[in-house]
């Protein structure tokens, strides 16, 4: 299994370090302080090699790459031309909302969720119909079944993201049965957000829901990339799927100007990730487990009144902090007192101010200097 290496990345351009102050530990924003796979940067070295570095689109070569891999990775058999390329995921779900709603309509999906998929709507005077997951007695986040009903029979659209991003979640094949059969009988077009499937840990599979059957797929736009599970985000290339080929018009007419073309080095990092980075990314996997499991294991011995479910997928722990009752936002409190820098959690939702999301994506040694802090600060409160 290929190594995987940490990097400092003090005094570079990365946003996460430049956020706060020297003597701050940051770990919210959704990257990896790992060095990205060899195959990766010899291919971007392999295009750099070219004198030109004008427009450019995706190649036959790595449409047929990404058809491969959904076939290999998940038994989804999907065509090239089904394929849409974008700079980004964020751009995918706006430019699906744009497409398929008008303003006064209602989208349902299921808080908490992270920022830009929540606050989206709001972009184009749209309702949010929001289904509130919470821990169920097996320790895993849950949505009431009865509130999603009753979501979908006044929305328009569902947004769905899965993995989850804050709780790590990934959904089951039935879960994802559910929420399909209510796109399918309430008219939704379903917008699913995949972008961590890469990612799932502890052997767990990731079920594109597009996947389950021809009437869901003929619905939905699902919205990839190689940029987390590969730590690449900085080089703006992502895809949807779009079997139905009404559906897929209407979403590329949903650019307007608006929506550029996609970075010509992450065409070609995407197509290595893909094709090459299998290796890297199952190593990247059992890395960030071992830092998830070390989390679990320190927040029970050492931050007893703390709760946290263990991360399904990807790098992000969602974290109650409600019983230590402090007197200000939990992540801004810890920016204070700990010097470690979090995503908060009202950023997810309304209501969460006492929750923090936590990146643990990062050195092993970093991620137990940030967890000393808090657990330091916290205890001295």
């Amino acid at each position: 299994m290929t190594q995987i290496v940490s990097v400092d990345r003090r005094g570079s351009d990365a946003n996460k370090w430049r956020a706060f102050g020297p003597d701050v530990i940051p770990l919210p924003v959704a990257d990896m302080d790992f060095a990205v796979a060899p195959e990766i940067i010899a291919a971007i070295e392999r295009r750099l090699a070219h004198p030109v570095l004008g427009y450019g689109a995706a190649t036959d070569s790595l449409r047929e790459t990404l058809v491969a891999a959904l076939a290999a990775e998940y038994g989804w058999h999907v065509a090239p031309e089904w394929l849409v390329f974008l700079p980004g995921v964020e751009p995918g779900f706006n430019m699906a909302l744009n497409a398929f709603t008008a303003p006064g309509d209602t989208v349902m999906q299921e808080y908490p969720v992270y920022k830009p998929l929540r606050t989206a709507p709001d972009t184009w005077g749209l309702t949010t119909a929001a289904v509130w997951q919470s821990p169920s007695g097996d320790g895993r986040w849950v949505s009431n079944e009865k509130a999603l009903e009753e979501a979908a029979a006044r929305s328009r659209l569902m947004l769905l993201c899965n993995p989850q991003n804050p709780t790590g979640r990934v959904y089951t094949r039935d879960e994802l049965a559910l929420r399909a059969e209510l796109c399918i009988r309430h008219d939704m077009v379903l917008v699913s957000d995949e972008i961590h499937c890469g990612l799932t840990l502890d052997g767990r599979a990731h079920v594109p829901v597009a996947s389950l059957s021809k009437a869901i797929e003929a619905r939905t736009i699902t919205l990839m990339a190689a940029s987390k599970t590969w730590n690449i985000a900085g080089l703006k290339a992502a895809f949807a799927v779009i079997a139905d080929e009404k559906l897929r018009a209407a979403f590329m007419g949903a650019k307007k100007g608006l929506v550029d073309s996609v970075n010509i080095l992450g065409l070609a990092a995407m197509e290595a990730a893909y094709r090459d980075g299998a290796e890297w990314r199952d190593g990247v996997r059992a890395t960030i487990a071992e830092n998830r499991d070390m989390l679990q294991s320190f927040v029970a011995a050492t931050l007893p009144k703390a709760k946290v479910l263990p991360a399904e997928a990807s790098f992000l722990a969602w974290v109650d902090l409600s019983a230590y009752a402090l007197d200000a936002p939990a992540a801004d409190w810890l920016l204070t007192h700990a010097r470690v820098g979090l995503s908060g959690g009202s950023d997810f939702g309304p209501g969460l101010e006492n929750w923090v999301r936590l990146n643990f994506a990062c050195a092993k040694e970093t991620l137990a200097e940030a967890l000393a802090r808090m657990a330091k600060a916290l205890e001295q409160r």
